[in-house]
């Protein structure tokens, strides 16, 4: 499974295995085994430490592991919160630079006519629909890699609790052995 996991570059929950293997292989060996690589589950022998205190470190390792990867995984998405919410004050600004526009219009040629307001008010509306065309999908975008980086963290939550069970089992079967 160790092998197998290498392969696996891009996967969180394969990093996490990875280094909960290689703890635990360290903590019940000594050492992560021959070639810096974890041994087989026949060659345990326990430490020193009580169960309870190796679980312990373990659970560490792996909620270390888990930290390390959702920042990883939030990384990107300071851009969209960053898009999300600036976009739409660079409209506004936009917009009233337009009505501005508008405004000097009416007052170089003396009178509210269309012809003198039209391209300023033209200019706000591109504006606006500009930062909105940009803040939406930003949000979105936000939102929806948010929601599965959320669900990335409760898997592995999930696998952290099933390694630290099986991790369990084996420390037991170790310390009787």
């Amino acid at each position: 499974m160790y092998e197998d996991s290498r392969r696996l570059t891009h996967s969180p929950l394969a990093g996490m295995f990875r280094e909960g293997y290689r703890e635990l292989s360290y903590m019940l060996k000594g050492n992560p085994g021959p070639g810096g690589q974890p041994g087989s589950e026949a060659a345990v022998k326990p430490m020193d430490l009580p169960p309870d205190d190796l679980l312990a470190r373990l659970g560490r390792t792996l909620r270390y592991a888990s930290l390390r990867e959702i920042s990883g995984l939030e990384r990107a998405l300071m851009f969209l919160a960053t898009t999300g919410n600036i976009t739409p004050f660079i409209g506004l600004f936009g917009t009233v630079w337009g009505i501005m526009d508008a405004f000097h219009g009416i007052g170089m040629t003396g009178s509210a006519n269309l012809g003198a307001v039209a391209p300023g008010i033209a200019e706000a509306l591109i504006a606006t629909a500009a930062g909105l065309a940009v803040a939406i999908p930003g949000v979105i975008g936000y939102n929806y890699f948010l929601n599965r980086i959320k669900g990335a963290a409760t898997r592995m939550d999930l696998f952290s609790l099933e390694l630290l069970g099986t991790a369990e089992r084996i420390i037991h079967r170790a310390a009787r052995g």
